[in-house]
């Protein structure tokens, strides 16, 4: 399983065993660039409540959007 790194990018959600409420399994999440978070092992993510918060990285698995979809992402922030 390829790990999410901490550049900002989209990552989709393959695991919420411990956070059911704030993460869907198999939805594209937005991250948010967190150099010190990445080195720990967590990812910051824009989660369902709207605010960015940390989740282990490997409960996502990186994914490249196409430009339009990245936009739409970048305008419900």
């Amino acid at each position: 399983m390829t790990h999410p790194d901490s550049t900002g990018e989209f990552l989709l959600c393959v695991r919420n065993e411990s956070y059911p409420a704030s993460l869907e399994v198999r939805k594209v999440y937005r991250a948010l660039p967190d150099p010190v978070a990445a080195s720990r092992g967590f990812v910051r993510v824009i989660d369902e409540s709207g605010e960015d918060y940390l989740y282990p990285s490997d409960y996502f698995v990186g994914v490249e959007l196409p430009q339009s979809a990245a936009r739409a992402f970048a305008g419900a922030s």
